[in-house]
């Protein structure tokens, strides 16, 4: 059961939201959306907006960098160390597996919980502590079912803790700066992605694997420090007390709000791009193979996982970008163009790079499609919620996100090895195709349907 606070009331998300929206009527972005701030509140003037960048934002993304520094650490030598405990390769992926539907599931039962904003921030703390021991704990293991058991807690903690630090982030930013706070936080994760392997094959080499797999918890657990800070400036901001609970919902009910806002139709596009949006895993595969027949695998071996390291800087600058161009064009627009990118890149993939040059155009595409996308859905959301619904709607999204990313490297998989990568690559543009077409038919549907209030 689920407690909902303040203005919050049955069948009345709606005629909130559209109370939120007429508070702040003479205020209005370049679309002709109503803007207002993180927490509800009218926006007093050009102040919030020119200073978004504030030490809670800087502390959200701080988090995001060090937490995927710490897990990544330990994600990149994983391989190895389960092949030294006697694990095959289908043990690998039986983990892995498992260890990705937990996030799925975790989300979704964590975003309701996530709708309370003094709860939220209990459950990004707890979850980033969580993470970090769990993974450096893996260091310590001497079989692989523990293996096992260490990476789901892990990735359950992940899942669970992510819809409260987004609505905790979504608090710290005015609306008209959702876009750059999320860029902010997707760069932190991105380049989190590329610190950590890389900081992994030193100190692998240094003091060993199971050393390096403690160490790793150090990183996760400086995530926690600073999601504490964005913790502190998100009470410091909220003016709005929270009274007692009005009414106790089941966790179906509370999905069931999502109905009568705005988040549904702009849902669609985001279906139709996760649809097509492949695990990183199946670009280093294609890429490896082709290279390996310019130069010794070995080689190529090196140089994918070097284009792949750009693959995540080029995500972690884009997702700044793209966070201006969503504060400025809106969320749509930048998904629209994410897909589109994605498109280029997918058909590349199914030609096949004959140059590492041209892998690594491709790979570096793959990446600022991924950024701006990652930071749009995010914007999409917070945008599109009151704040007591935000938590709530992040778990929806992660439930978009992780079926979404399963049924596509899926069946791609099936296709890659059954059919041809170019199937496989030409599944997924299709994909994205239809989502960038998706994304055109909801911003004209918006456009003409009026604003009520």
């Amino acid at each position: 059961m689920w407690p909902i606070h303040g203005r919050l009331r049955p069948g009345s998300v709606h005629s909130g939201e559209s109370h939120d929206r007429s508070a702040e009527k003479p205020i209005r972005d370049p679309v002709g959306r109503p803007i207002m701030s993180g927490s509800g509140r009218a926006t007093p003037g050009q102040e919030e907006h020119k200073h978004w960048l504030t030490p809670g934002v800087a502390g959200v993304g701080a988090t995001s960098f060090f937490s995927d520094a710490g897990h990544e650490m330990v994600t990149s030598i994983l391989p190895g160390f389960l092949s030294a405990l006697g694990g095959s390769a289908a043990v690998l992926g039986i983990i892995e597996g498992l260890s990705d539907a937990l996030t799925g599931v975790t989300k979704v039962a964590g975003g309701p919980l996530a709708d309370h904003a003094d709860r939220r921030r209990r459950i990004a703390g707890s979850g980033y502590v969580l993470t970090a021991l769990a993974t450096g704990a893996i260091g310590l293991t001497v079989a692989t079912w523990q293996v096992g058991i260490l990476r789901a807690v892990a990735w359950a903690a992940r899942g669970f803790r992510t819809p409260a630090r987004d609505s905790l982030l979504a608090s710290l930013s005015d609306r008209r700066s959702h876009g750059r706070a999320f860029g902010v936080e997707r760069a932190g994760d991105n380049l989190g992605a590329v610190v950590g392997p890389l900081l992994a094959g030193l100190l692998t080499i240094l003091v060993g694997t199971r050393t390096t797999m403690i160490i790793a918890t150090v990183p996760g657990l400086l995530a926690a420090v600073s999601i504490g800070i964005a913790a502190r400036e998100a009470r410091r901001r909220r003016q709005v007390s929270e009274e007692g609970s009005s009414l106790t919902l089941s966790l179906l009910a509370r999905y069931s709000q999502l109905r009568h806002t705005e988040l549904l139709p702009r849902l669609l596009p985001i279906v139709c791009f996760e649809g097509g949006n492949l695990a990183a895993t199946l670009l280093i595969l294609r890429g490896t193979g082709l290279l390996s027949g310019i130069g010794a695998p070995r080689v190529a071996a090196a140089v994918v996982t070097a284009l792949y390291a750009a693959h995540n800087l080029a995500a972690a600058l884009a997702a700044l970008v793209g966070g201006r161009l969503v504060d400025r064009r809106g969320g749509g627009l930048v998904l629209g163009v994410a897909a589109g990118i994605y498109v280029l890149s997918y058909l590349g993939f199914a030609v096949g790079p004959r140059s590492w040059a041209a892998a690594g155009i491709l790979f570096v595409l793959s990446g600022v499609a991924i950024g701006f996308a990652e930071t749009a859905e995010s914007a999409i959301v917070s945008t599109s919620l009151p704040d007591e619904l935000r938590g709530t709607g992040f778990g929806a999204l992660g439930l978009v996100q992780a079926a979404g990313d399963l049924v596509a490297t899926l069946v791609a998989g099936i296709l890659y090895a059954a059919v041809s990568p170019a199937a496989a690559f030409g599944y997924a543009a299709v994909w994205m195709l239809l989502a960038a077409v998706m994304t055109v038919v909801v911003r004209r549907r918006q456009r003409r349907t009026p604003t009520t209030h």
